[in-house]
């Protein structure tokens, strides 16, 4: 069955939320249900920038994508920002990461935004595999203060 991908609506939320918290999990982490609820607020909100799409096989989410756009002090264009990515287990190896970033892409030319970029952990080789065929590492380290 060939993958619906789309942005999520209200009706999705108990799909996605096992997804989130999968995603938390994986990078062990953990957000009070306060945090969800306002991502869930935010995603549901068309004034706010951050989107959340969702890669479907019949009525069954797979995948889940977080995205938004901003403006960069080196481009003329906005850049888009891809924040979280994840699938289940069950999904992995058969393209729906794959075809959630090239949804993305699409999105990012629809919009004409310049560039879309990610971060992933460095101890998450099975996503490098993926992800080195379909965009450059910039060889740039991330730091972080949190206040």
């Amino acid at each position: 069955m060939p993958l619906d991908i789309r942005p999520l609506t209200p009706a999705d939320r108990a799909q996605w939320e096992p997804l989130f918290i999968g995603y938390l999990t994986f990078y062990k982490r953990s957000l009070p249900q306060e945090v969800r609820d306002e991502c869930w607020r935010r995603f549901m909100d068309e004034a706010h920038v951050v989107q959340a799409h969702g890669a479907f096989e019949g009525e069954k989410l797979l995948g889940i994508v977080h995205f938004f756009p901003h403006a960069n002090t080196s481009l003329l264009q906005d850049v888009c920002y891809l924040q979280d990515l994840f699938t289940v287990p069950e999904a992995r190896g058969k393209g729906v990461g794959r075809a959630l970033i090239e949804h993305v892409y699409a999105e990012a030319t629809r919009q004409n935004w310049c560039r879309v970029y990610w971060q992933t952990h460095e101890t998450n080789a099975e996503a490098q595999v993926l992800y080195n065929k379909l965009a450059d590492r910039s060889g740039f380290i991330v730091y972080r203060h949190n206040l």
